[in-house]
Order: C-alpha cells, then structure tokens, then sequence
C-alpha cells in the first residue's frame, strides 16, 4: 500500500498532461471570392482564432466554408486551419 499516494499522483499528473495538450490555439484562414456583379474586389480574407483540439477546430473552421448568392452577387468562401 505503500505505492498507492505516488501512483495516485502520478496518474493524475499524466492525465491533466494530457488533457491540456489536446487543447490548442489554431488560426483559421478564409479566402473569400467574389462575383456576379462589376465593381466587387477580386478576394478578401478573414482570420481568426479556435481553441479546442486539432480534429474539433479543423471541423468548425470548415464549417465556415461555403458558397452564398444574394442579390446577384455570389461569394464563395474557403476556410481552412491555418
């Protein structure tokens, strides 16, 4: 019984270690184009920051990415972890 304390630490040691590195924060980068209508600029571009882990920020990152028409103007936009 005399490892239990030390085992207890250890493991709680390694499991906050762990749990801490898996959260990150990552850039994601938007191109966004656009068309339709004369007079619009060529492309633009967004960032900004998602703090989570890699497979959860690359999924919402992507969720931003999409293509949009309104009032004759389409704007495509392609986001990915920068």
């Amino acid at each position: 019984m005399k490892f239990r304390a030390p085992l207890l630490f250890v493991t709680a040691f390694a499991l906050l270690f762990t749990m801490n590195s898996c959260v990150k924060n990552y850039t994601c980068h938007c191109d966004i184009k656009y068309s339709g209508v004369p007079g619009l600029p060529d492309s633009t571009s967004k960032e900004f920051s998602v703090t989570d882990s890699k497979d959860n920020a690359s999924s919402a990152c992507k969720k931003e990415s999409g293509t949009y028409h309104n009032n004759g103007i389409t704007t495509v936009e392609s986001c990915y972890l920068y």
